[in-house]
Order: C-alpha cells, then sequence, then structure tokens
C-alpha cells in the first residue's frame, strides 16, 4: 500500500504542482474574456432560472422527459457538496495553510465561467433516453468534436473516478466522523459502517434517476443550510477574530506573511486540488447532471451550474474553513498527513462544546450519503453511454457497493491521492474538448440575451445554430421550447 501511495502521490505532484493549475486558470481566463465574465455580470440570471418552471413544463416535462432545473441543480449539488466541503477543506489547511482557502475561492471564480461553458455544451448535445434525458462530456465530445475514441476515455475515467474513488472518499468520512463521535477506530466498527452505508445506497442507486433526484432536491438544501447556519454561528460569536484571520488568509496566499510548515507554493497547489475536488469547475462532471433537465435554453443550465459552483466553494467550503480557522489552533505540516474531518469537529466542539463534534458527524453523514448518490448517477450516465448491457450495469452497481464499503476500511491518504489522479485525468480531456467547442457555447449566449433583450422568456430550437451539426433534440417536440404553449411575459433585460 506505501508503494502505491508513494507512486501515486508522484504523479499527483506533477500534474498538481505544474500542469493543472496552468490549464485551469488558463481556461478560466480565457472562458471569462469570451463570455464577457458572465460568470459575475449574469448572477441576478442564474437565480432565476434555478427555480425557473416554465408554464409548459407543468404538465408536461414528468410525462414528456427531463427533470426540473432545480432538481438537476441538486444532483450536481449532491455530487458536489459532501465531504469535500468538511474533509476536503481540513485537508488542504492542514497541509496547504491558510493561503489554500484564497486560492480555493480564485478557482471557483475562474471556474464560473468553465462551468457555465461545459454544462451549456451537455445542454445542447444531449440525447432522450426513455422518460429522462442524458448527456455530458462524452456526448459533446462525440458530437460536437467528433472523437468517439476520446469520448470512450473519458468516459471510463468519470466511471471508475465518480463511481468508485469518489464514493469511497465519502464513506472513509462518514466512518472518520463517527468514529470521533463514538470514540471508536477499530477495522470491525468502520466495516459495519461501511455495510451498512452500502445497504442503504443500494435501495436508492436500484430505483434509477428519479429516486436520486426525489431523494437529493430535499436532502441537499437542508443540511447545507444546517451546516451553514452553525458556521454562521460561529463566525458572529468571533466577529472580533474575522479581520484577522482574513488578513492572515489573503497574506499567506500571497507571500506577505509566513506560516511555517507551509510554504506559498503549497498553498496554491492544495488550494486548487481541494477547490477542483469540491466544485469539480471544469472536471467534466456537473454537465452530466446538467443534461437531464428539461429547459427552454441551454444557457438556463449553464447558468444554474455556474451558481452551483458559488454555492459550493465561496459559501459552503468558506464556512468550513472559518470554522477551522477561527475554532483552532492549526498546525500546519505540507509533508504531512493530511487532516480530515476530525479537525473540523474539533474545531467546532472548542467552539460550541462536545455535542459540535455530534452535530458535525449528523450533518457530514448526510452531505456524504448524498454525495454517494449524485456521484453514482453521473457514473452511471457514462457506464450507459459505453454499454446499454443490464448485466455491465449491474455489476458496476456492485463495484460501486463495495467501494462504499471499502472507503470505510481503507486508508485516507491513499483515497485522497486515488481521487487526484482521477480528477487530473478528467479535467485534462475534458478541458481539451470545451476550448475549441467554446464559440458554439458563446453563440448560444448570443442567442439567449438577444431574446432577453426583446423581453422574452428565451427559447432555443436547433435551427437557430445553423452549421452545427449532430443536435438530436431542441426539434420542438418538448413543450418548454414551445412559446406558443405559454404566456408571455417580458422580463428584465440581461446585462
Amino acid at each position: 500500500m506505501e508503494f502505491l501511495e508513494n507512486v501515486v502521490g508522484t504523479v499527483n505532484d506533477f500534474l498538481w504542482t505544474w500542469i493543472l493549475p496552468i490549464i485551469l486558470v488558463g481556461a478560466g481566463l480565457l472562458f471569462g474574456a469570451r463570455t464577457a465574465l458572465v460568470q459575475i455580470r449574469m448572477i441576478p440570471e442564474m437565480f432565476r432560472s434555478v427555480v425557473e418552471r416554465p408554464q409548459a413544463s407543468r404538465d408536461h416535462d414528468e410525462e414528456f422527459g427531463g427533470i426540473s432545473a432545480f432538481k438537476a441543480f441538486t444532483i450536481s449539488a449532491a455530487s458536489r457538496v459532501g465531504t469535500a466541503n468538511v474533509a476536503g477543506v481540513a485537508a488542504a489547511i492542514s497541509i496547504g495553510g491558510p493561503g489554500a482557502v484564497f486560492w480555493m475561492w480564485i478557482i471557483a471564480l475562474l471556474g464560473g465561467a468553465t462551468s457555465f461553458v461545459e454544462s451549456t455544451l451537455a445542454q445542447l448535445w444531449k440525447t432522450k433516453d426513455g422518460d429522462t434525458y442524458r448527456g455530458g462530456p462524452a456526448y459533446y465530445i462525440r458530437r460536437g468534436l467528433g472523437s468517439n475514441a476520446l469520448a470512450v476515455v473519458f468516459s471510463v475515467a468519470i466511471a471508475f473516478t465518480f463511481g468508485l474513488i469518489y464514493n469511497a472518499f465519502q464513506t472513509n468520512a462518514i466512518a472518520d466522523s463517527l468514529g470521533t463521535s463514538f470514540g471508536q477506530d477499530s477495522f470491525s466498527f468502520r466495516a459495519i459502517v461501511g455495510v451498512i452505508i452500502a445497504i442503504v445506497s443500494g435501495f436508492v442507486i436500484f430505483g434509477g434517476v428519479k429516486r436520486i433526484a426525489n431523494v437529493t432536491q430535499y436532502m441537499v438544501p437542508f443540511m447545507a443550510l444546517a451546516y451553514l447556519a452553525i458556521g454562521l454561528f460561529v463566525v458572529i460569536t468571533n466577529l472580533d477574530k474575522v479581520p484577522g484571520m482574513l488578513t492572515l488568509i489573503v497574506g499567506h496566499a500571497l507571500g506577505l506573511k509566513e506560516v511555517a510548515g507551509a510554504g506559498v507554493g503549497t498553498a496554491i497547489g492544495y488550494g486548487i486540488q481541494r477547490g477542483l475536488f469540491s466544485n469539480e469547475a471544469g472536471e467534466g462532471s456537473a454537465p452530466n447532471a446538467a443534461a437531464t433537465a428539461s429547459v427552454s435554453h441551454p444557457v438556463k443550465q449553464g447558468l444554474v451550474q455556474t451558481l452551483g459552483v458559488y454555492f459550493d466553494t465561496l459559501v459552503v467550503c468558506t464556512i468550513t474553513a472559518f470554522i477551522i480557522l477561527l475554532g483552532s489552533d492549526v498546525t500546519y505540516d505540507s509533508n504531512g498527513d493530511p487532516e480530515g474531518v476530525s479537525l473540523t469537529q474539533h474545531a467546532l466542539s472548542s467552539e460550541v462544546g462536545d455535542w459540535g463534534i455530534h452535530l458535525v458527524t449528523f450533518i457530514l453523514f448526510f452531505l456524504a450519503f448524498s454525495s454517494i448518490l449524485g456521484n453514482y448517477y453521473l457514473a452511471e450516465s457514462n457506464v450507459e453511454y459505453l454499454t446499454r448491457s443490464k448485466t455491465t450495469l449491474l455489476i458496476f452497481r456492485l463495484g460501486v457497493l463495495f467501494f462504499v464499503w471499502f472507503g470505510a476500511v481503507g486508508s485516507l491518504p491513499f483515497v485522497f491521492a486515488l481521487a487526484d489522479t482521477g480528477a487530473a485525468m478528467m479535467v485534462l480531456i475534458n478541458i481539451v474538448a470545451i476550448v475549441p467547442l467554446c464559440g458554439v457555447a458563446i453563440k448560444l449566449l448570443k442567442n439567449f440575451n438577444e431574446q432577453k433583450r426583446q423581453g422574452l422568456d428565451p427559447i432555443f430550437h436547433r435551427d437557430m445554430l445553423p452549421g452545427v451539426r449532430n443536435i438530436e433534440c431542441w426539434d420542438g417536440s418538448d413543450p418548454v421550447t414551445r412559446r406558443d404553449d405559454r404566456p408571455q411575459t417580458p422580463t428584465p433585460t440581461a446585462n
């Protein structure tokens, strides 16, 4: 195990220190410039899109196909908002220092534009699959770029990373938090926890995307709001320390303040690593959820998924960072093992008492469980791109449940390392695809804004993009894309 950890760690160090920061920052700057900072100037439209339920869809979308924009948002949020927001942030701070938080913020702001482009493209090239839609990078790589081989490689990468490794990470954090709460860390205790989570996960996983969406649309908002509430309590009770904390975060990130055990380079690397692992912008995961929505224009899901990046990193991850930095004396060690959820638990308990440990355990369990469901859906969508064999899907589901169990008893550093390797593979393939396809997303954005300027609720038909091939849907058959099916009321002009 130690040998494998060393090999994977060496590969990750090279990718995350040199290759991926340049690619992610470069892509974010490119997309931000070409969309005229869509991730900032259209924030009001993001909130309108996430709660929108067009008139025509109220009676028809569940019959015709697809799910609501909000349900698609919660599926992606279920994958995003989970243990990475609690254990991942703790790991970034314990090794990268407080400056890692700053670089998590930067990658979220840059990644907003990247998320917009990839999710808009996923909506454009989605496909009808029975009573649902499917789509994602594999589909726009094949239909937009014309490369089936690259689409297959990406599908294998995301099925492995999200279905197996990321889910093992979720269970690892659950077992860790329960062990802290109950004072147990034996193999048998963690193994029992893994079995229970695997059984409950299997019940939902075998129910399909509709059951996953129905579970996550209630679980994610409730647990996230509960976590935010306790985090805000910690901030309010330590308002006098907040200015000093912010100065430390920014100062360390920019090399203005030295922090023993954590250099600036480590802060940048771990901030980007954990930021991406949390919000997944550019990784090609959220587009799989974005494609399931029944919306009147592809841009609407691009905006919704951009909002998801902000909610995940700028809100939930920030709350965790504040709890840790305000509630504990953190020891930074760039050469040590990353600390997990227990760091957050002990930091909170120092502020509210021992019950804080159990509160984090309770909230983390549901956040992690919803992430298992969200991760599984993203993986399943790509397995079904590769094959429609029911036997293969059954074997994959059983493999997922095994890794859910394995995560409870596995090594945290090794699970972290495998997750980072999988994420790196997906980023490399996805960015290679969306850079040349960015022009299509820009055309869709211009079409959307033009209709908004006319006071219309934007709709899209594939004949609005002459010359763009292989668009299967968007032929007007979905009721939400028929303007004459719903009354028109002028809407505010988008900036």
